[in-house]
């Protein structure tokens, strides 16, 4: 019997630092009933990623995956134990190679992007990677396959935030705190785009560049207590900062108003029973990427990207994302 075609992939061996991650040959997965082989363009860099690989993060549902770690493990030669290895990352933009039985949504040759089986092993440091279709919209025609990379899991996140857990209706007023950041600078352009009064809240560094996303108003949060600055009550915050002022943000918002909490921000206070206060745990939705392919389309949002790196520099990626200052989004490249 044949063997199975190899693939290089970035490859974490067991949790740990950056310098954990490396590049090795693995086996190309196929795609089964429903799924597509996608030959990776670009992946997108999210500090889930970089969390996951130290252990906490998304690594509990790694663990779940037993099968998959140790069939790479054999692979590889190595010891299986706690999902790992893991060939890291979710977000990705490629072109389809193969598809599944009973997939006529997409055929060989087409651009497509998606998160993919977030917030289990998917695998997208590769140079291919499954997905099911419905995790899955065509691409942009208007974006390259890096911006479109660094578009999945920060726009569904800041989707998910706004218009679903945060029900923003048009000329509804809203705070958006790490306003620069990957989840932070798509937030402001769609809220935008829905038609809210976007009250941004990023650093001095970053406020030329959030102003040029359509926030209607910016504070500088590095010139004091931000919500002290708030001059009318506001609908929702959509925090992704983790600051120490989350009782104060409460007395911010109107009663019945909500403070969406992403993930990557801190615990804090309890909220009063006045306001809501949803968290966000973002799912794969290829139907909601496609809205947001099409917001992209008319003009009203495009992905910052930072900086690239090759699958060779994914150590130094996500040390920079670690650092917690990156402005839009970090991508890997990865096809030619």
């Amino acid at each position: 019997m044949a063997s199975s075609p190899l693939m290089r992939a970035v490859v974490a061996l067991a949790p740990g630092d950056s310098d954990v991650l490396e590049v090795r040959e693995v086996p190309r997965p196929e795609p089964s009933a429903g799924e597509v082989l996608i030959r990776v363009a670009a992946a997108g860099v999210n500090p889930v990623d970089a969390k996951t690989r130290r252990g906490a993060g998304a690594a509990k549902f790694l663990d779940e995956q037993r099968p998959v770690s140790s069939e790479l493990a054999a692979a590889l030669g190595a010891p299986a134990a706690d999902g790992f290895p893991w060939i890291p990352g979710w977000d990705v933009a490629g072109t389809v190679e193969a598809v599944g039985f009973g997939v006529s949504r997409f055929a060989v040759g087409d651009r497509v992007c998606g998160l993919v089986g977030f917030p289990r092993a998917a695998g997208t440091y590769a140079e291919f990677v499954v997905a099911h279709v419905s995790q899955l919209s065509r691409s942009p025609r208007s974006l390259t396959d890096v911006e479109t990379a660094a578009l999945p899991m920060a726009g569904l996140t800041a989707w998910q935030a706004m218009a679903d857990a945060g029900d923003l209706e048009t000329n509804r007023r809203v705070v958006i705190t790490a306003a620069a950041g990957g989840v932070g600078h798509i937030a402001v352009q769609v809220a935008a785009d829905l038609g809210a009064h976007v009250i941004a809240v990023t650093s001095t560094d970053n406020v030329d560049f959030v102003r040029g996303l359509g926030a209607a108003e910016i504070i500088d949060r590095t010139q004091g207590d931000w919500t002290a600055q708030i001059d009318a009550p506001v609908d929702l915050v959509v925090d992704g900062s983790g600051h120490d002022l989350r009782a104060a943000a409460y007395a911010t918002l109107v009663p019945g108003g909500r403070f969406v909490v992403l993930p990557s921000s801190a615990t804090g206070d309890p909220a009063p029973d006045t306001i809501l206060t949803p968290r966000v745990f973002v799912a794969p939705d290829g139907l909601e990427l496609q809205l947001l392919t099409g917001t992209i389309e008319r003009g009203m949002l495009r992905p910052h990207v930072s900086a690239t790196f090759p699958l060779e520099q994914a150590a130094e990626a996500h040390h920079q994302i670690e650092s917690g200052t990156t402005r839009g989004k970090i991508v890997l490249t990865v096809g030619g």
